[in-house]
């Protein structure tokens, strides 16, 4: 657990209630990703900041273990969670007195019990991670059964090429952070506990630069253009999310980066579909073939069959090609499923109409003699 999650209100960000589904807290996250993307939002300071509190907030709580370790936080800030005390003003803590988080151990089972339930306890913080980032790719639906190596254009903070994310000019040292006397953290009062926060000016280092890189202007990062190759690994799913990890924003002062989740739109085809790891097609038929029976073409998605279709088919009827659908790494492969539906011709020749009624008549006469 984290002890910055008393100061947040996920759900808010999400805007979701708090007995909000998992379905319901993906569609929620998705539909704001799209809209506060930096991509859709050039220059948009608001709606990058936004965007990394929508990002994090869906971090924590489409985890399931993660979301419950949160929910149980935010109880117990909010009734106090502990005997004779509440979660803020006079008077809270423990009969009135303030109590320090590293003094708690004991009631939670020892050294590192109530402290790791905060995040807090005397150690240092290091460099921040970065935060996670979200974008989409689309891709066609044969490169979704087959794979395919994509370059993503992507536009956003990165680690400063000449400082190495240090914040520092090169050759140059740092120094004792003067907020934190270099522990890299500080205390701050709230209630019934002092709380430890990552320092805000050395970031958890517990040191600062004596002299500011001149490209990044002390930053560690830099905001620029690059490009990523994604690799979509075969049968990937609509929808899918693809985690590049290391990819993402930069961590302050040579954090480790945060990870990319690339979100996967298939297009849909004109020829084909998909269940599960069969690819699905629709062949159309001739009723004089499916009369009489016929050897058919069917088109794959690499190539061409002949497919047997026997007499007397009727329409909506499925035929399985082994071996032409998804390809399964450990196992076997999926197949093509082609459902035949039967054409019937709209406008006949004098003559064609001749042979049908002479049919219809035979039909209709050996039926009635049986």
């Amino acid at each position: 657990m984290k002890q910055e999650w008393l100061e947040k209100d996920y759900y808010n960000d999400l805007g979701v209630d708090k007995t909000a589904s998992q379905d319901d807290i993906k569609q929620s996250f998705r539909k704001l990703a799209q809209k506060l993307h930096p991509d859709a939002n050039p220059d948009d300071a608001a709606a990058e900041e936004r965007f990394k509190r929508v990002s994090e907030a869906y971090a924590v709580i489409s985890d399931e273990e993660q979301r419950g370790q949160y929910d149980e936080m935010q109880r117990l800030g909010a009734s106090g969670g502990f005997p004779g005390g509440t979660a803020g003003g006079a008077g809270g803590g423990f009969n009135g007195q303030n109590i320090r988080i590293e003094d708690l151990g004991d009631l939670f089972g020892g050294a590192g019990g109530f402290s790791d339930l905060f995040g807090g306890g005397n150690r240092r913080g290091g460099p921040a991670r970065g935060h996670d980032l979200q974008t989409r790719i689309d891709i066609s639906f044969p490169d979704s059964i087959f794979g395919v190596a994509r370059k993503l254009p992507l536009r956003g903070d990165v680690t400063c090429d000449k400082c190495k994310g240090a914040g520092g000019q090169p050759g140059t040292g740092t120094t004792i952070c003067p907020n934190c006397s270099g522990a890299g953290s500080t205390i701050s009062s709230g209630g019934f506990f002092q709380s430890q926060q990552i320092c805000q000016q050395c970031s958890g280092s517990g040191r600062i630069v004596t002299e500011p890189c001149v490209q990044c202007k002390g930053r560690g990062t830099e905001y620029k253009s690059r490009m990523l190759t994604i690799r979509v690994p075969a049968g990937v799913k609509p929808h899918a999310v693809i985690r590049a990890r290391g990819k993402g924003a930069p961590g302050a002062k040579g954090g480790p980066a945060g990870d990319l989740l690339v979100t996967v739109n298939v297009k849909s085809d004109p020829n084909f579909g998909r269940r599960g790891d069969h690819v699905t097609t629709t062949l159309p038929v001739a009723f004089t073939d499916a009369a009489l029976g016929a050897d058919i073409a069917v088109q794959t998605l690499t190539d061409s069959v002949t497919l047997r279709i026997p007499a007397g088919t009727p329409s909506e009827s499925t035929f399985r090609v082994k071996g032409r659908g998804v390809p399964v790494k450990k196992g076997k492969d999926g197949d093509l499923l082609v459902t035949v539906n039967i054409v019937v011709p709209k406008k006949l020749s004098r003559k064609a109409k001749k042979l049908l009624e002479q049919f219809r008549d035979e039909h209709e006469r050996i039926g009635a003699g049986s």
